[in-house]
């Protein structure tokens, strides 16, 4: 196969298992667990394909996109997060990912997010439709939640600023934003 893969995730149990099974498909993938050591393996060895988790040791990684991007400008990456919202999801794609895939997620789910045995148009469809649009309506509780992280995104992080945007006591948007995000 030839192409090389890094894999950059600092759970380092999915990393493992993530690494072993792309291993298995004839891939050479290797693992780093911080930022600095993604920029130091990618400059080594410029990889095709790089597998980037959303939260490195509490800091975003959608910051390594445009760096790896630089390093090899055809590298395709995918950007893998616990935590998904249409906001950051629209951050990774305009700074330069391919795709953006919710944990958890498997080999050939990623695989296809790659681009592998799919067709152009289907590319898009993380819900597995051909049109890309969900099947179902997201619920209004994800609406709100989608919302909140949009405005806390456009006040640069401003808890404060936020909740007087959205017309809300600081507190109450403190305790939504440490709830999981509502499913679909």
């Amino acid at each position: 196969m030839n192409e090389t893969m890094l894999i950059i995730e600092d759970d380092d149990t999915f990393s493992a298992t993530l690494l072993r099974a792309l291993k298995r498909r004839g891939y050479a993938a290797e693992a780093a667990r911080s930022a600095a050591a993604a920029v130091g393996m990618a400059q080594a060895a410029a990889p095709d394909k790089v597998v980037l988790d959303l939260n490195l040791d509490g800091s975003s990684g959608l910051g390594l996109i445009p760096r790896l991007l630089e390093i090899n400008p055809a590298c395709r990456i995918v950007v893998l997060t616990g935590y998904a919202s249409i906001t950051t999801a629209v951050d990774a794609i305009k700074l330069g990912a391919v795709q953006y895939l919710a944990k958890p997620v498997d080999v050939d789910t990623l695989l296809r997010a790659f681009g592998h045995s799919l067709e152009n148009d289907e590319r898009s469809s993380e819900a597995g439709t051909a049109s890309g649009v969900p099947s179902t309506p997201m619920s209004v509780d994800r609406m709100e939640w989608e919302h909140i992280q949009r405005v806390l995104r456009e006040q640069k992080g401003n808890i404060s600023a936020t909740a007087r945007a959205l017309n809300m006591h600081r507190r109450t948007l403190q305790r939504k934003l440490l709830k999981r995000p509502a499913k679909q």
